[in-house]
């Protein structure tokens, strides 16, 4: 069941990095939600690789293809099957990976829990799988735009020590944040982060990086008490990404370091009813949103797989020495911009579908 996500909106993600395609089928998708192929590809084509110098040049299209589940531009209750080709596998770039697994990356865990040596690029330990996601969470979006017009952005916010200014007031747009290679929409640390991978990747090394995403629209009362609060499935979700090394929501990490008088979002009148005069909790409070906006960062390690000769130990713990060439993403972070916005969509539609309104 671990290739399965969700509750109610369901996915189950299929496929491997070499294998001839991958896939997801979206099951528990509420009918007449208007949603297009092209919808669905525009977020594939953010992910895919080959976009700039600053990701794999593995030249991948990424061309969606629906089986079913929707028709005439609706969707129509059905199970939901998208399928997405590998066109450009290079299995044989593997092979000196049979006899030595990489350093962090899941070649010797993959081994050990099922006595098999990995497939080519990783198998679904590969961030290929993710597009399946991708594509998933583009369905996922549409209903939750649709029904609660609820908007998901997320951009770059770190590369190595370059730190962008805090964008969350500001809400960028994707079109703002899809001006820069990089995903970053501040202009000047943009151009600091290129450089900065651009010298990782001349040194035959990689470098990490943090995601930050905004949720707006997301209505109070979604997330279920006690195990699975919204939160806890947003790191759920989040964790579940290849290279995914941290998670924290609102002020996360920082609020260990502040007092109750500093961190307590007030409460005041907005509208009709309550609202917060801060938002250092990220728009959930007990699990559960408070129709404030919700915000998060997601902590990636540097790719595993990298060109720099390292000492290592083969299967059988013999010293190795082990260069590994192909193509990898010198920094993960700008193609997980719209992986990050995916597993968000898929959480909340989730969580708005399990949600049934109380009456009085």
């Amino acid at each position: 069941m671990s290739n399965t996500f969700g509750t109610i909106f369901r996915i189950t993600t299929f496929g491997e990095s070499h294998g001839p395609a991958l896939g997801a089928v979206i099951d528990g998708c509420p009918s007449l939600i208007p949603v297009s192929e092209n919808e669905i590809q525009s977020q594939l084509d953010r992910r895919r690789p080959g976009q700039s110098k600053l990701t794999s040049q593995r030249k991948e299209a990424d061309k969606v293809a629906v089986l079913s589940g929707i028709a005439e531009g609706l969707t129509t209750g059905a199970p939901i099957a998208l399928l997405i080709g590998n066109t450009d596998a290079r299995p044989a770039d593997y092979k000196r990976f049979a006899s030595v697994p990489r350093p962090a990356h899941a070649d010797l865990t993959y081994f050990l829990k099922y006595g098999l040596l990995p497939s080519s690029g990783g198998g679904r330990a590969s961030a290929r799988e993710t597009a399946a996601r991708v594509a998933a969470g583009a369905v996922a979006e549409k209903l939750l735009a649709v029904r609660h017009g609820v908007q998901i952005a997320a951009w770059v916010s770190a590369v190595g020590q370059i730190t962008a200014p805090d964008l969350i007031k500001s809400a960028p747009t994707r079109a703002a944040v899809d001006k820069f290679a990089v995903r970053c929409p501040d202009a000047r640390t943009a151009k600091e982060m290129e450089a900065e991978i651009n010298n990782a990747r001349a040194r035959g090394d990689s470098i990490g990086g943090i995601v930050t995403c905004l949720c707006r629209g997301v209505q109070a009362g979604w997330g279920e008490p006690v195990f699975d609060k919204l939160s806890a499935m947003l790191a759920h979700a989040m964790f579940s990404i290849p290279a995914v090394k941290g998670f924290e929501i609102g002020n996360g990490f920082s609020a260990a370091r502040m007092r109750g008088s500093e961190h307590n979002d007030l409460f005041v009148k907005k509208g009709k009813g309550l609202g917060t005069l801060t938002n250092n909790s990220g728009g959930i409070q007990g699990g559960i949103s408070n129709g404030e906006p919700i915000y998060f960062r997601v902590a990636f390690k540097p790719t595993a797989t990298i060109a720099k000769e390292q000492r290592t130990a083969d299967y059988k713990g013999r010293p190795a020495l082990l260069t590994c060439k192909g193509r990898h993403d010198p920094c993960i972070v700008p193609r997980a911009v719209p992986i990050v916005e995916a597993m968000t969509a898929l959480v909340l539609a989730d969580a708005s579908l399990r949600q049934i309104p109380p009456r009085r």
